[in-house]
């Protein structure tokens, strides 16, 4: 049994076909930097390995082009016998609490929804489109970031506004990339050997969208991306946290439309809107040449993730463990180091030779001594969507 699992993010698009029983990867693909002047596909099977270089203009293309690579490697999609597709859709509000099998119906209600998540809804749904015209006698499953986050308490979900407006309009925290947060948080109790009904975790989801979380006993009990992914850590393109005013001055000074700050703040803000690269590793390059734009932005990139470890350190109270996952998170040592520097006297110690050292599965990064347990473990939304799309169409 085989699962086709489609994450069709906002700059990028990971495929994978995965037998969700074993967790082993029958083929698996990337199709990176939609929009830009030079995209880049790859794709892996069992027979090998492929990469091109090509413009890839959006995600329609994108999609396309990482359908055609398993008509490359000689075999199509049709003759691999998929017995479902699973579907990573953002935002799910309160309609979707669970994965979902997709039915017009369904498609109808995420699409409503994408006015709350603009960069990510439209894709998730360009992929399941694509998908159920390419096999359509196969069921699709949405499994939904926000699902995670549905136990936050009171305190945590609820913004300080009108309190009827908010509730006749849906306002709320729902919080994003709650199928990386649950999985991590899983693979950090099992890779401790201790019940996760033990752990008090936060973890930190860094790449080009960015989130962190705070888990008590295996529950969300807080996270910093919001009503949309826009809110929280900085991000590639996408500015986190901005005093509201700062919105309103600009309509007004500037005479920017909804639509221009809508623009602003998800496509030209973040890394991208204080250097110019939202790419992490051209950022690390400009930073290296000491490009003084993009030491700022990752300064300010560094003191706001900085702010959120301490705030859920607080609200956590105790603190097992911090773990960095992602992208970013996993491949850029510097960060990590950068993010907890100093923090020997709250019981955080880094250990730099245990940070630099390169390694594919979960590792301790932390220094004997220290009290909190720090961790760098790869995130797999792919095979979590993989198995909830196999229980839920089995």
């Amino acid at each position: 049994m085989a699962v086709l699992v489609i994450n069709s993010g906002s700059s990028s698009i990971k495929y994978q076909l995965v037998e969700p029983d074993d967790g082993a990867i029958v083929a698996s693909g990337l199709v990176e930097r939609i929009g830009e002047p030079e995209g880049r596909i790859e794709h892996s099977d069992r027979a090998g390995s492929t990469e091109t270089t090509e413009p890839i203009p959006d995600h329609r293309a994108g999609l396309q082009l990482a359908f055609a690579m398993f008509a490359r490697g000689g075999a199509p999609l049709e003759s691999l016998g998929i017995t479902a597709v699973g579907h990573r859709v953002v935002h799910g509000g309160k309609v979707f609490t669970e994965p979902t099998v997709v039915t017009d119906a369904v498609i109808a209600e995420v699409d409503k929804l994408s006015a709350l998540a603009p960069l990510h809804n439209p894709p998730n749904l360009l992929g399941i489109e694509v998908a159920r015209a390419l096999l359509p006698d196969v069921p699709h499953v949405a499994v939904f970031d926000t699902a995670f986050f549905q136990t936050l308490p009171p305190a945590a979900s609820t913004y300080a506004i009108d309190a009827e407006l908010a509730k006749k309009h849906g306002v709320q925290r729902y919080g994003f990339h709650g199928t990386s947060h649950q999985y991590v948080s899983q693979q950090v109790a099992s890779f401790l050997g201790r019940p996760g009904s033990e752990l008090n975790q936060i973890i930190l989801h860094l790449g080009n969208g960015a989130s962190a979380s705070a888990v008590r006993g295996g529950v969300a009990v807080d996270t910093s991306m919001g009503l949309t992914p826009l809110e929280g850590l900085v991000m590639g393109t996408r500015s986190g946290d901005i005093d509201p005013g700062i919105l309103l001055h600009l309509r007004r000074s500037a005479d920017m439309t909804v639509d221009d700050l809508d623009a602003l703040l998800n496509r030209h803000s973040g890394l991208k809107g204080l250097s110019g690269v939202n790419d992490f590793r051209a950022l690390s390059e400009l930073v290296a040449a000491e490009d003084k734009q993009a030491a700022l932005a990752y300064d300010v990139y560094v003191h706001r993730l900085r702010k959120y470890i301490g705030a859920y350190l607080v609200a956590l109270g105790r603190l097992d463990v911090i773990t960095f996952t992602a992208g970013v998170g996993e491949n850029a040592p510097q960060v990590r180091a950068d993010a907890l520097a100093n923090l020997a006297e709250l019981g955080i110690v880094v250990d730099a030779a245990a940070n630099e050292r390169r390694a594919k599965g979960p590792r301790v990064i932390s220094a004997p001594e220290s009290k909190v347990a720090v961790l760098v473990v790869p995130t797999n939304e792919e095979l979590a969507i993989a198995r909830a799309a196999a229980e839920l169409s089995g």
